[in-house]
């Protein structure tokens, strides 16, 4: 089992890639608000396969240094592995959890976050220590899921799965939402010792060619793969289809758009 229900991230990690195109104007969202400057060094935490911080550094070339952590190895060889395709000399990914950074005091100028503070093993513990890395008056920019019932695609698959599997396989729908209950991020990002800092509420929209190319995705990603297994061929299909009945509304004649809704988290130290 999986902690806290989450996909295997290890195991997904060379089939992750295929939701960057979906995620992407969250990471383009952080990168504004971050307004990395010539001579920064910069953290970004949880980086998954790499993004948003690749963005960053094809855009700024060595005008800045980069590092990217993620506790997965999986997910850092990936990364690494694009470093070295595309001889990025200014930017390194490191296997590292953020909660036991071994980075010193006060290192870097900004640190930035997408998507990964609610998935922490400890995010009070991960708030300190992306406090304690960041130099004074260094700012941040993070981004976390808002409420269950705004992020319509996975609040969708857990209404579909929940009385067909046990609780403790159903999806990770509580983590991943934890902070997006008016005041928690708040009271998190106070508790690590933050101060200044404004949460705004933001939509992006998951963009598919129909309904059948997002299932195909879900199916080709093993995002799902835990509960999947879990579940018989016909459950599979019945979930599918309470899917597409879910989906019907936001099915166009140009494609299968689809609102999730996120909190953008920008401060400094």
């Amino acid at each position: 089992m999986t902690k806290d229900n989450q996909p295997d991230w290890q195991a997904i990690a060379e089939k992750f890639d295929l939701w960057l195109p979906y995620i992407k104007p969250v990471g383009d969202e952080l990168l504004i608000a971050l307004n990395a400057q010539p001579g920064d060094r910069i953290l970004d935490v949880a980086s998954g396969t790499g993004e948003p911080a690749l963005t960053l550094a094809r855009n700024m070339g060595n005008a800045i240094d980069i590092i990217g952590i993620d506790a997965a190895e999986g997910m850092i060889d990936v990364a690494q592995g694009k470093v070295k395709n595309d001889q990025l000399d200014y930017i390194r990914f490191l296997t590292m959890p953020v909660e036991l950074m071994s980075f010193h005091e006060q290192q870097f100028d900004k640190v930035m976050c997408r998507f990964g503070v609610m998935l922490f093993d400890d995010p009070l513990a991960g708030v300190k220590e992306m406090y304690r890395v960041l130099k004074p008056n260094g700012s941040f920019s993070l981004a976390v899921w808002s409420t269950a019932e705004s992020m319509l695609t996975m609040y969708w698959m857990y209404l579909a799965l929940k009385d067909k599997l046990p609780e403790s396989l159903h999806p990770p729908i509580k983590k991943v939402a934890s902070l997006g209950e008016p005041g928690a991020v708040e009271a998190l990002l106070k508790e690590g010792g933050f101060t200044d800092f404004h949460v705004e509420k933001k939509t992006f929209h998951y963009e598919f060619s129909s309904f059948n190319d997002y299932w195909e995705t879900i199916e080709a990603s093993d995002i799902m793969k835990m509960q999947f297994d879990a579940l018989t061929e016909a459950q599979c299909l019945s979930v599918k289809n309470e899917m597409a009945m879910f989906a019907t509304k936001y099915e166009k004649n140009d494609g299968f758009k689809v609102p999730h809704e996120y909190l953008l988290v920008t401060g400094k130290r």
